[in-house]
């Protein structure tokens, strides 16, 4: 086989050193990336080059395609021959229901190659490539065919083998707490195996990211290093060992490869998006991007509890306090955690116990509701099932229906649980635990999504499974969590999230879709509930992170009374949009620091933000992003001269100047510290 890669490898170069494109390759739109494919000995190779002024880089070295069955002949990735190969074109640009971006371009050149194997009973297969100049995504069809019906999948042989030992930021698979780690960042041959995004910089200065697009009614891909710089797609298994239950006619998830020269600009690559159906939900007036306050942060402050007694947080009084807070300041909805039956007790261990119709008796749902609505303010739903989701899954049509009844617009569902703890009964009554993100999941969340938006309902859903762009095809699956958030530094054992997690996040996780990171916490130290922990962050920073961290449901975390000691830096909170006409980066360095700027979608206004990480820095902006021959007001929330995490973190300084396009401004950040500025078209 050693032999045969050479030979192979020998043959991509030389056919990639041509001028053309042959009867197996395909260029980007730009000329910029190359895949090519070939098929030897039976066996289905591709290759992805950047074609440069400097020649031609590999990306990925010749990588097999296939998957290994649980039937009879579990081969499928060899005794291959080529029946057909088609390519084709497009181009369009489609308009967001809401997002990072308002219009975006979908260009990209396609090659589909139909293979058959020459079996006794052939099965049928093809592998489909889309070029984009931003990467490139390739899946798998399966038609409906004679000698593949029901079938599982027991591993895909998928391989991305690479140049070289890359500077990697991973977090691990099969871990206990899901998602929820710090990114680590190694040499590619000192990981295992990994979750996506996984985000590379290479000796040379090109940025990659894989991950999947369009996850439906399929398991979600990890990454496992097998030797060197070889990475196999390694696919979440059910309890049984299967990794999919399948059915022709299949589609598979695409798998992606983002590749960029700038880590600017995989923040601001669509491919994954653009590689999602097209909205299914033909009226979309109900689903409006929002930011929310609520009863949350004082649980995980441990000054109120989630379950009932004398510090119950989810009071009918609570609750009306934080709705008056929010329609005083333009705050669209109120959430309330801990309104029902079930946070008594071992409600992690068992989410049975939730009940999801009815309240607690200090709670008036109903009240609460009609007492939000008149004040211009809708009530959040929150269903925390403990991983309990066929308890949840008979109570799911009822509950939504009774939202949808009360106004409420947006419910925020929990699945708090060890990695394995989805729990079910086959027929038999037998206990079975599946994880978090297996097909098991995927099917249970796709049904959550379909029901909610049935009943008008936005989601935002935490400890769930990974986001893989499905927000274009329905757009009412808003934002996610699948990640540490903010409440980690109430309680986390690290006392508070490190300077570099938030600096991290913009080319790690949130190269998979919005994040509910739950920012705005300007009281930086718990000393009266939780003095062990705090914020390692500036004040100024925590207002950044509205614009460097994108989310259509942003909510303002911290207490009533702390916005209060903090009304000038929290008109920032209350200013700044969550939708948006279009987004850039001015300058990125991952892990470092980063600069973002947005402009609104509903104005001519634009917003800023800039953080750095464990080192304090000089930033330097040229305004050239704003629109020529206009002048804008800025109203700076900047690091004072002295800010720093540690020694002054409320060192903070609010400027208002004129400035125009040609104007460009200067700031030092402390360390873990940053910049906010609202540029107000004038």
């Amino acid at each position: 086989m050693k032999h045969l890669f050479i030979l192979i490898s020998v043959s991509f170069v030389l056919s990639a050193c041509m001028p053309t494109e042959t009867q197996l390759q395909r260029l980007s739109p730009d000329g910029q990336n190359l895949v090519s494919l070939e098929l030897a000995d039976g066996l289905l190779y591709y290759q992805i080059d950047r074609v440069t002024r400097d020649g031609i880089k590999p990306v990925v070295l010749p990588s097999r395609l296939g998957f290994e069955l649980g039937e009879e002949n579990p081969n499928l990735y060899s005794n291959f021959e080529i029946t057909g190969v088609s390519k084709s074109s497009f181009n369009e640009t489609w308009t967001q229901v809401w997002g990072e971006k308002k219009n975006i371009e979908n260009h990209y050149n396609e090659i589909r190659v139909s293979l058959r194997q020459t079996t006794d009973q052939p099965r049928l297969m093809q592998v489909v490539f889309r070029v984009y100049n931003d990467g490139v995504g390739f899946r798998y069809e399966f038609p409906e065919q004679e000698h593949l019906g029901d079938f599982t999948i027991m591993d895909e042989v998928t391989e991305f083998n690479l140049t070289g030992d890359h500077t990697a930021w991973w977090i691990g698979a099969y871990q206990w707490n899901r998602f929820e780690y710090y990114f680590e960042e190694t040499p590619l041959t000192q990981i295992d195996t990994v979750h996506t995004p996984l985000t590379m910089r290479t000796a040379d200065d090109l940025y990659l990211s894989f991950h999947e697009a369009a996850l439906v009614d399929f398991t979600t891909m990890t990454l496992e290093r097998t030797d060197g710089y070889s990475l196999k797609s390694n696919l979440m298994p059910w309890h049984s060992g299967v990794r999919v239950y399948a059915t022709t006619p299949l589609v598979t998830p695409w798998r992606t490869l983002q590749i960029a020269d700038k880590p600017g600009d995989l923040i601001t690559s669509y491919l994954i998006l653009n590689l999602n159906e097209p909205n299914k939900i033909e009226d979309t007036s109900w689903i409006e991007p929002s930011k929310y306050v609520g009863i949350w942060w004082e649980m995980h402050l441990d000054k109120s509890t989630w379950g009932s007694g004398d510090r119950h947080g989810a009071t009918t009084e609570n609750a009306k306090r934080y709705i008056d807070f929010a329609a005083e300041h333009g705050f669209e909805h109120v959430l309330v955690e801990g309104w029902n039956p079930g946070w008594d007790g071992s409600w992690y261990a068992d989410g049975v116990v939730f009940d999801f119709t009815r309240p607690m008796p200090d709670f008036d749902l109903e009240g609460v509701a009609q007492y939000a609505l008149d004040r211009g303010v809708r009530l959040m739903g929150h269903h925390e099932n403990s991983a309990s989701v066929v308890h949840y899954e008979s109570q799911m049509e009822e509950a939504f229906a009774l939202y949808e009844r009360l106004g409420v617009r947006a419910v925020k569902t929990g699945y708090v649980g060890h990695g394995t703890e989805i729990q079910w009964f086959n027929e038999a009554g037998e206990e079975q635990r599946e994880w978090h993100h297996g097909q098991f999941m995927v099917r249970h969340h796709q049904r959550v999504v379909e029901l909610a938006a049935k009943h008008r309902i936005n989601l935002n859903v935490h400890e769930g499974v990974k986001d893989t762009g499905l927000r274009r095809t329905w757009p009412n699956l808003m934002t996610r969590e699948v990640a540490k958030g903010q409440e980690y530094n109430a309680w986390g054992a690290a006392g508070g999230n490190p300077p570099s997690h938030t600096v991290l996040l913009p080319f790690t996780r949130n190269l998979a879709g919005p994040f509910d990171y739950t920012p705005g916490v300007l009281d930086l130290f718990f000393d009266e509930y939780r003095p062990d922990n705090r914020i390692k962050s500036t004040l100024a920073k925590e207002l950044a992170l509205y614009v460097v961290i994108y989310s259509p449901l942003h909510m303002a975390a911290d207490l009533p009374e702390n916005y209060e000691r903090f009304m000038d830096a929290f008109q920032f909170i209350k200013d700044v949009p969550v939708d948006w006409y279009d987004t850039r980066v001015l300058d990125a360095s991952v892990g470092e620091y980063v600069t973002i700027v947005r402009k609104d979608r509903n104005s001519d206004d634009w917003y800023l933000g800039s953080i750095t990480g464990d080192d304090a820095r000089q930033v330097d902006i040229p305004l050239n992003f704003l629109d020529r021959n206009r002048t804008y007001r800025a109203h700076i929330y900047r690091d004072g001269d002295q800010a720093d995490w540690v020694d002054a973190p409320y060192d903070f300084v609010i400027e208002h100047i004129e400035v125009t396009s040609r104007d460009e401004l200067n700031f030092r950040l402390g360390r873990s510290g940053g910049v906010a500025i609202r540029f107000e078209a004038l």
